[in-house]
């Protein structure tokens, strides 16, 4: 096939993939199954909250107006006609002169308006009667939490689109939300070419190294949110690849291949998208590390050809994948977070394309500050475990200093953006 390869923008390679932004499924869950899925459904309050007037504290219901004349010289008597626990109902309306003693979040009985607190209250006991008195007049609705106050029946409380979080859960439990709409996971394939790969569990052979991407780009998958499906290393062999990933198109909705992308011998995977058919969206892109991320579409999906080096195929997943797997759980935005950061270190190495160095952020004396996380190699695979930004430093520069302020991708952020700019200026 034609190598001839033409390297266009981040952002132009970001665009050319979201055009195929997929259409979502929904399915049902359980709502133990929710968390981290993505509502496909607003959450609406089935009843009012809380469903019933109640006592915020411990003491005892009765009538305001019976309190009105109160003093300390002249005290309100009260006839204590029973108790109510939370989750019991007094056995009857009060009436004048009674009142209930009431514990926190019971239901106020009918004819009370007013709580008064054990505190201000004084109880004694005759002839097998509790009576209670008062110094002090109430107001009516005084220490009631009436029904509705938190939220009323029909109100919006999580729209759709949201992430189910231990507090939306807490929502969902409240208001009988047993099962639950959210856009479905798409299923994402991953294969690792390269007969040079060994499992993890085997020794290491001379030429040979483990197989650390594909684990990797599973771990990627799963925080973006979809379900990653590990279809196992692939050598060096164009009709034993072809075969492999022509079946696996039929049991995933997108599909990944790390190592196979550049113009070596062995890097098969422009000649199994030319036989599939595919439309190649772009194969060279400018940037550092992961130029020769490739992206294909073949009908309604999309095939990841991610560099075989640790780093590029990391930086590569999160530029491209990761958006395009955030439009198919139904959020709008897809992009991670880009802010402006204090670089914390000097970084000397010229960037003639725009180069994303891994690296972590730190908040330090009230600014935000990111570091590299070690050697800046697209082989190198250490760096990757204290990663959680991406630092965009401007292709065309030849070097940055400590303090100079830079863009930085956030990794681990849920909340996300609807726009992709790399650069704020």
């Amino acid at each position: 096939m034609n190598l001839h390869r033409q390297p266009i923008p981040v952002e132009e390679a970001v665009q050319r993939v979201m055009k195929h932004r997929p259409s979502q499924k929904l399915e049902e869950v359980r709502l133990e199954d929710s968390y981290g899925r993505m509502l496909a459904e607003d959450i609406k309050a089935t009843h009012p909250v809380p469903p019933f007037s109640k006592s915020p504290y411990d003491g005892f219901a009765l009538s305001a107006a019976d309190t009105a004349q109160a003093s300390k010289e002249s005290p309100a008597r009260f006839v204590v006609t029973e108790t109510v626990a939370a989750g019991h109902r007094a056995s009857r309306p009060l009436e004048s002169g009674e009142a209930v003693r009431i514990m926190t979040g019971a239901e106020i009985p009918k004819g009370a308006t007013a709580v008064a607190m054990f505190e201000i209250c004084q109880t004694d006991e005759q002839a097998n009667t509790t009576y209670m008195t008062i110094k002090r007049s109430l107001e009516d609705g005084q220490n009631i939490i009436g029904q509705g106050t938190e939220t009323e029946e029909g109100e919006v409380l999580v729209h759709k689109g949201e992430t189910i979080n231990p507090g939306i859960q807490a929502v969902l439990a409240t208001f009988g939300y047993a099962n639950v709409r959210v856009y479905q996971r798409p299923r994402v394939g991953v294969f690792a070419t390269g007969t040079e790969l060994l499992d993890i569990n085997q020794p290491l052979e001379p030429g040979k190294i483990r197989n650390s991407n594909a684990y990797m780009i599973l771990a990627q998958i799963e925080r973006s949110g979809a379900e990653p499906i590990y279809l196992g290393k692939l050598a060096d062999d164009f009709d034993t690849c072809f075969e492999a990933v022509q079946q696996a198109l039929s049991k995933v909705d997108c599909l990944i291949t790390t190592g196979g992308v550049s113009v070596g011998d062995y890097d098969l995977m422009p000649d199994i998208y030319e036989k599939l058919g595919a439309d190649v969206l772009f194969n060279k892109i400018a940037m550092r590390p992961g130029s020769v991320t490739t992206v294909a579409a073949l009908g309604g999906q999309l095939l990841f050809g991610l560099s075989g080096n640790p780093s590029a195929c990391y930086v590569g997943y999160e530029l491209y994948t990761h958006p395009f797997i955030q439009g198919y759980l139904g959020n709008q935005r897809v992009y991670h977070n880009v802010i402006d950061a204090q670089l914390g270190a000097d970084f000397s190495k010229p960037n003639p394309f725009t180069r994303f160095v891994r690296g972590f952020v730190r908040y330090e004396q009230g600014k935000v500050c990111v570091y590299p996380a070690g050697i800046d190699k697209s082989a190198v695979v250490t760096s990757l475990a204290h990663s959680n930004v991406l630092i965009v430093l401007r292709g065309g520069t030849r070097g940055y200093q400590r303090g100079d302020v830079v863009r930085a991708i956030l990794l681990e952020d849920r909340e996300g953006t609807e726009t992709f700019q790399l650069y704020s200026s």
